[in-house]
């Protein structure tokens, strides 16, 4: 689980995060990037999968369980830096299928842009 400091959790800011335009996409997984950050203050980060990818909550949040372990240990070893407010991680269909390592990689890459 991500610390506090690090989750995404309003409506409001979800959406923020959306308007802004900026997203990148990788491996089945989209990154959408919020509004630029002048202060040190950490990023929020979301994750999101949507009903339309799978009707059962449980294949859901299990690609959502699996993008949080993969940001949360890239936090731990490389000190997530970027300059953007918050992050929303969305998974598409291709992920359902996908073990930890496939989506670990396509999370990195997507990362690696920033």
């Amino acid at each position: 689980m991500l610390q506090k400091e690090y989750r995404l959790k309003k409506r409001s800011a979800f959406n923020a995060t959306y308007r802004t335009g900026i997203s990148f996409h990788r491996d089945g997984i989209t990154m959408f990037c919020g509004k630029t950050k002048d202060n040190d203050i950490p990023a929020r980060i979301g994750f999101v999968v949507s009903k339309k990818i799978h009707k059962r909550a449980v294949k859901r949040n299990r690609i959502k369980r699996l993008m949080r372990e993969s940001v949360r240990l890239y936090i731990k070893d490389n000190r997530f830096t970027t300059k953007y407010l918050s992050v929303i991680f969305t998974a598409s269909s291709k992920c359902l299928n996908k073990n930890f390592s496939e989506i670990d990689t396509g999370i990195k890459k997507l990362i690696g842009l920033l």
